[in-house]
């Protein structure tokens, strides 16, 4: 009986619930869109949901993401290393690497070596603010390229200062004794009470023709070489005087100061006519007359050279190409046991002429005189139409240039049916001597050349040929100064390109880029889909 009213109790309580559900639904019923909204809404959110996990959980997306990562990473590495490497060649400017046919931008060794050795403190000012000078070109870039690293090579010997005039006016009045109506001055080099303008041509080149209109062409960069040679300027104290004459209309001797300038001697222009030689001249610089000296001239020259039997002193005689009647001078250097023949010296041997070159343009051989000094005596002397040098007295002079031994001379007045064949006597010939006399341990010294062609700055200019190495070389030894010349060549942008020539060089980047880089994105590649496959 029990059992019977306990199972229709849960009977009735199950068909309570029943009941309630059924009333639920039966309301809910009655709010249709109430409903249906819910419904919609649930499958909007649930469908959205689903979407997004289903899209994160896609292969695509996955690898996607991977990919950009990636990519953002390698270019903020990359970004950060170009910050990097930037400020590393700011602070240390050799470590810009240059690949440039012509090592446009890198110091030459001569340079680097002068530099390093610089012993005293001396300060470059650029005349213009440092972007101002590199708005001026390509050229303006490469020079302020190498005066940076110039100024780092130094050791903190060379400074390297931009300096607005246009700002500062008086910045240029403490420097007197520079020209400042010249509109090419481009710098001023100064150590301690010493300085020298550094001009638009001792820095540059440029075409000339273009330059008489006003426009500047420019073809190379030499501001290494006006550089160094200001910096031996302004360092070298009692410097050696040279007095050049400047009477009886002589030849451009400017290629032969200009050299002396460089290689810090001091150089003076005199009248014979209207004065002395300095007591202090050391050099007295005669560069091809094409009028004779009078016979006071000439007694100036000859008492100074005896200097009362003191001697010490140095008389240098380029002769000029042209025939010139001077017998005052003529007696001069026969006292110096020399003469200058009026003939044309020509060279007939093959290996002393230069092809194309006619054959009064030819190589000249050293003899034992002014060679051990030289930096590269394999390095030829190139003469063109020169007289010969007579040695009339042998015990006093000596040939210090001389031709082969199949070599003539060609008179000047020579007749229709001379003979050149017959005039090559099978003797080399001297084209510059040296006469010497001596007091005790004092020596005087009259050196001739037979041209003024060999010093003219179109041949000085030349590397190939030793003619401005040459005739420093005997200033040099003279004087008794260490053979500082510094040859520097300029530097031109028109050929700029990769400049890989030695065949290990060829080999490396050969490796490099057509190898290693190549084999290291393919290896990449294949890493990467491998990962991607098995995931």
């Amino acid at each position: 009986m029990e059992n019977k009213e306990k199972t229709a109790a849960v009977q009735t309580t199950e068909d309570t619930k029943a009941a309630d559900e059924v009333t639920a639904e039966t309301t809910e019923e009655t709010k249709p869109e109430a409903k249906a909204g819910g419904k919609k809404e649930k499958k909007k959110k649930d469908k959205k949901q689903g979407g997004i996990k289903k899209m994160l959980k896609t292969r695509k997306f996955r690898h996607g993401s991977v990919a950009i990562a990636i990519t953002a990473i390698v270019v903020a590495l990359v970004v950060v290393l170009n910050i990097i490497v930037g400020l590393l060649v700011d602070r240390f400017p050799n470590l810009k690497v240059d690949f440039t046919s012509n090592q446009a931008y890198a110091l030459q060794n001569d340079t680097k070596e002068y530099i390093k050795n610089i012993k005293k403190d001396v300060t470059l000012y650029v005349l213009s603010t440092k972007s101002a000078f590199e708005s001026n070109g390509e050229y303006f870039v490469q020079a302020e390229n190498l005066l940076e690293k110039m100024e780092k090579g130094s050791d903190g010997k060379l400074s390297v200062i931009y300096k607005d005039t246009s700002t500062d006016p008086s910045f240029i009045k403490k420097y007197s004794n520079i020209n400042w109506d010249s509109k090419t001055n481009l710098a001023v080099i100064e150590c301690g009470k010493q300085y020298k303008a550094l001009t638009l041509d001792d820095c540059f080149t440029y075409d000339e023709q273009y330059a008489a209109q006003g426009i500047y062409k420019y073809t190379s960069t030499t501001i290494e070489q006006a550089v160094v040679k200001g910096a031996l300027y302004v360092t070298t104290e009692n410097k050696v005087t040279v007095d050049v004459i400047k009477d009886n209309q002589p030849g451009d001797y400017s290629g032969v100061t200009a050299l002396l300038n460089d290689n810090a001697y001091q150089v003076n222009e005199i009248s014979l006519i209207t004065s002395d030689i300095s007591k202090d001249a050391d050099f007295v610089l005669l560069f091809a007359p094409s009028v004779d000296l009078d016979e006071a001239q000439t007694e100036k020259l000859s008492k100074w050279l005896k200097n009362g039997g003191k001697y010490g002193k140095n008389l240098i005689y380029v002769a000029s190409s042209n025939p010139v009647d001077t017998p005052n001078l003529n007696a001069l250097l026969n006292d110096w046991g020399m003469a200058v023949n009026t003939g044309f010296v020509f060279e007939t041997d093959p290996n002393h002429l230069q092809t194309g070159a006619n054959n009064y343009t030819f190589i000249a051989d050293y003899t034992e005189e002014y060679v051990e000094n030289l930096k590269n005596p394999n390095i030829p002397i190139l003469m063109n139409f020169t007289h010969a040098i007579d040695i009339k007295d042998d015990s006093v002079a000596k040939p210090i240039l001389k031709t082969s031994d199949r070599a003539g001379i060609e008179p000047v007045d020579h007749k229709d049916d001379w003979d050149y064949n017959k005039a090559v006597k099978g003797e080399a010939i001297p084209v510059a001597a040296e006469g010497t006399k001596a007091s005790g341990d004092s020596t005087s010294r009259l050196i001739v050349f037979g041209t003024e062609r060999m010093l003219l700055k179109t041949f000085m200019q030349y590397n190939s040929f030793n003619n401005s190495a040459f005739i420093m070389n005997i200033f040099n030894t003279i004087s008794d100064k260490d053979d500082e010349t510094v040859v520097i060549e300029g530097k031109s942008m028109e050929e700029t390109e990769l400049g890989i020539t030695d065949q290990s060089s060829t080999a490396a980047i050969l490796v490099i880029f057509v190898i290693v880089i190549p084999v290291g994105i393919i290896i990449l590649g294949i890493v990467l889909w491998i990962l991607r496959r098995n995931k």
